[in-house]
């Protein structure tokens, strides 16, 4: 478990991150649920009247070893989906309840906002609209998300170029073959291939991406050299 500290320290990365998308700070409201507790607190109670232990154990796999904090977190994470929450912070003081929210996430969230979708009628809300953004792979393999408690599996905006080379290089599982001659015969598995996932994610230059794409799955180009397209695109 996380000390609060740790998680102070991991809130203020997260805003790091956030940012770092291209977000104008200036048109942008971001806040922690311990501060913005006395706001959210009445919206919460309504959500958290509506959903039932039975739910939560059904939704999220919860058993009576669940902790209160684990059963009462859904009502959290759903209240900032309705307009109610910000008025007079965010939106003006009339800002009416039929304003509908889009919520971008991992799919590892959607559950928590498709309970929020079944509550907001009864709320007398506009359900949610959700877009599910592509995970970004642990580098240890593409079955696995980073995490941020193991450093080894994540590329963090404060790592440094060369932590980003090292974490490159030598931690991102390759779909490449056991030798070069080998990789030059049968080409990489992209299916598997941490870097190229990745490269997926960020490269922009769409006909870059097609050619190694096709050079890297025929052989023409070596897993050495696709990790180092990578680790350039990452610094930069």
């Amino acid at each position: 478990h996380l000390t609060m500290d740790e998680t102070l320290a991991m809130n203020r990365q997260n805003v790091h991150d956030i940012l770092a998308v291209g977000l104008n700070p200036e048109k942008t409201f971001i806040f922690a649920n311990t501060d913005f507790i006395d706001q959210m607190f009445p919206t919460v109670l309504q959500i958290q009247r509506r959903i039932t232990v039975k739910e939560c154990m059904s939704v999220f796999g919860m058993d009576q070893r669940s902790s209160i904090g684990s059963m009462s977190f859904p009502a959290m994470q759903a209240a900032p989906s309705f307009p109610s929450l910000f008025r007079g912070n965010v939106f003006p003081s009339d800002v009416s309840d039929s304003m509908r929210c889009l919520i971008v996430c991992g799919i590892d969230q959607d559950p928590y906002f498709r309970l929020t979708r079944d509550v907001a009628p009864k709320l007398g809300f506009k359900k949610p609209c959700m877009l599910h953004s592509r995970f970004i792979p642990s580098l240890q393999g593409v079955q696995n998300k980073m995490s941020s408690s193991s450093p080894e599996t994540a590329i963090f905006l404060s790592d440094t170029p060369e932590q980003i080379k090292t974490k490159i290089m030598k931690q991102a599982f390759s779909g490449g073959r056991a030798t070069a001659a080998e990789q030059r015969i049968h080409g990489a598995d992209l299916s598997i291939d941490v870097p190229f996932h990745y490269l997926q994610a960020f490269l922009t230059d769409d006909e870059e991406l097609e050619q190694i794409r096709q050079d890297y799955s025929s052989g023409k180009l070596l897993t050495g050299h696709v990790k180092q397209r990578l680790v350039t695109l990452i610094v930069e």
